[in-house]
């Protein structure tokens, strides 16, 4: 087994931000999307397709690392998550 790396990671960090930032710019601009939507959007228009996105990577990263400027809510004719940003108007709980 090579050793480890010992490096700062700063490819993996510049990734993080990057996703982060088209994540809120898409959910700015389409409020009410699904994890689904998002990746398709950021996999085939925003040219992301070696980040290795799926919708359940999108579903537990938004709470983890955006959940202080976005928020989830049911949508109970699909059955999925949608999401919007905070004070959305297409929430059911407005905050």
């Amino acid at each position: 087994m090579p050793p480890r790396r010992e490096g700062k990671g700063s490819q993996k960090k510049a990734r993080f931000e990057r996703l982060k930032i088209e994540i809120l710019r898409f959910v700015g601009a389409n409020p009410g999307c699904s994890a689904q939507s998002i990746v398709a959007c950021l996999s085939n228009d925003r040219a992301m397709r070696n980040h290795g996105l799926t919708p359940r990577k999108v579903g537990f990263f938004i709470p983890r690392h955006l959940g202080d400027c976005l928020e989830w809510w049911q949508d109970h004719t699909a059955g999925r998550r949608v999401y919007g940003e905070l004070g959305c108007t297409q929430s059911p709980h407005k905050s």
